[in-house]
């Protein structure tokens, strides 16, 4: 007859399965990054939601990261309900998602960290996006424009560099008024360019930013050296 196994023997089967859930979650996380300094994972469910596959609750904390060359300075996550592949993960297969995951939490991104990533392609790619139909009006083109420095102020983004041309003291100070419209809609209230020639541009008509529907922001906050987004975002399988 096989003897019933004892809560100690159960405690200890889950002990190995939270210890290996919790390495495949911090080795997928580092394969999305280039580097990170600090990275911790904490998983919150029973024993028998961890034998089913179902994670109720998870936290992510991670310092001084980077993704796809954009420097973060601290983020903190908050997942709930993640269905996963358990059987599949103790096989050593990567993780993978089965479903949608709503992910709430905190970014902190510093002006030091920000201007570390003036060369990433995600961040030249939205400054680009951002600034094409705002240039385009007085025929200027955002990748003709080498960005050198970004500054943040009390709810505004300040971008300086210089023309591609590289004329002597010639410059472009660009500034935004940054609001948060509502969980989808980022709001420029305010956008002057400046050139060594003087003010270009000087508008105060709301300018809408799109971020979609994966998107939920609750507070954005623009803080001299200091930009602070609190919210969701889905991620998909």
């Amino acid at each position: 007859m096989t003897e019933p196994s004892s809560p100690n023997t159960n405690n200890s089967k889950v002990r190995i399965i939270t210890k290996v859930l919790t390495s495949a979650i911090k080795l997928w996380l580092k394969s999305q990054l280039n580097q990170v300094s600090h990275l911790e994972v904490q998983i919150t469910a029973s024993d028998r939601q961890l034998l089913s596959g179902c994670i109720p609750g998870l936290s992510i904390s991670a310092s001084h990261g980077v993704y796809q060359g954009l420097h973060v300075t601290q983020i903190e996550l908050q997942a709930e309900k993640i269905q996963l592949n358990v059987a599949a993960i103790l096989k050593g297969q990567p993780l993978q998602l089965s479903a949608i995951v709503p992910v709430v939490g905190k970014l902190i991104i510093t002006e030091h960290d920000l201007n570390n990533s003036l060369s990433s392609p995600l961040l030249l790619t939205a400054i680009n996006d951002l600034l094409f139909p705002l240039l385009a009006e007085y025929r200027l083109n955002s990748q003709d424009i080498s960005w050198r420095e970004i500054t943040l102020d009390n709810q505004v983004l300040i971008l300086n560099g210089i023309p591609a041309s590289e004329m002597e003291g010639a410059f472009f100070n660009i500034y935004l008024g940054l609001e948060l419209l509502n969980g989808q809609e980022l709001q420029l209230t305010q956008v002057q360019v400046k050139t060594d020639q003087g003010v270009l541009w000087d508008r105060n008509a709301p300018y809408i930013i799109n971020l979609g529907t994966d998107v939920d922001i609750a507070k954005i906050s623009l803080t001299p050296e200091q930009l602070s987004c609190y919210g969701r975002i889905n991620l998909n399988p």
